[in-house]
């Protein structure tokens, strides 16, 4: 599968040229959604038996979701956040060096 809607630019743009940033942070989206899902299934299940309504709800892939809220900008980033963990996460790579 690759992304061709929306392109890979503009989603880069919106993550400073940084795929890795990219990757998480539509990762850790499409993780939360897929987690709001299966409650959403946990839910009605323990309703009735059958499941009709998660289908619905849930029609499009999680990754496809993520990526289309990080192009318009209703999922982003809070930069300074983003480089303390990634200080972080070096100072442990040398110190175990």
């Amino acid at each position: 599968m690759a992304v061709t809607k929306p392109e890979i630019d503009t989603l880069l743009d919106q993550t400073e040229q940084n795929p890795f940033l990219l990757c998480a942070v539509a990762s850790k989206r499409a993780c939360d959604i897929n987690n709001m899902v299966r409650g959403q299934h946990l839910r009605v299940t323990a309703i009735q038996e059958f499941d009709d309504i998660t289908p619905v709800i849930s029609g499009e892939d999680p990754v496809s979701i993520a990526m289309s809220e990080i192009e318009d900008g209703t999922l982003s980033f809070v930069k300074d956040e983003f480089d303390n963990q990634i200080k972080g996460s070096n100072a442990q790579v040398e110190h175990n060096l």
